[in-house]
């Protein structure tokens, strides 16, 4: 990790490039997916911090094993680290199994396959346009008709 967690380095993922609180999670969820992909469904809105921020959603029922869980989450942050990102707040969450209970947990296919597809919603999202962060509703300013 780099020194400090203030955020500033590009390959640290220091607490605040994490979405952490309910409330944050939520209110990501609430937008409409930005991009989907085989196994993933990413949504971003923009944020007032001068960094993108980062949270990882990886349910038991589409990958069973925590080995499997773990591989993902660490995969997606290491791509986020390596991406630069503008002040977004990206929520990565798994959509479909990954694989078996039978099957094995983690291989370098899978990392590798996991690794391309996140990559790719990584990419679209540092060139899409997120929606805003919802603002307190302000009054309308005046018209100017006569």
């Amino acid at each position: 990790m780099s020194s400090g967690s203030t955020g500033e380095g590009s390959h640290d993922f220091a607490r605040v490039r994490r979405i952490v609180k309910t409330d944050e999670f939520s209110s990501v969820f609430r937008l409409r997916p930005t991009q989907k992909s085989a196994h993933f469904v990413l949504y971003t809105r923009l944020n007032e911090l001068p960094h993108a921020r980062l949270g990882v959603v990886v349910a038991k029922r589409f990958a069973p094993r925590a080995v499997t869980r773990n591989t993902i989450k660490r995969v997606t942050r290491e791509l986020f680290r390596q991406t630069s990102l503008p002040a977004i707040d990206c929520l990565i969450r798994l959509a479909k199994p990954v694989n078996s209970k039978d099957g094995p947990a983690t291989t370098a296919k899978l990392k590798a396959a996991l690794r391309v597809e996140l990559a790719r919603l990584f990419a679209q999202a540092k060139t899409a346009r997120p929606p805003k962060p919802a603002l307190p509703s302000a009054p309308p300013p005046p018209s100017e008709a006569p």
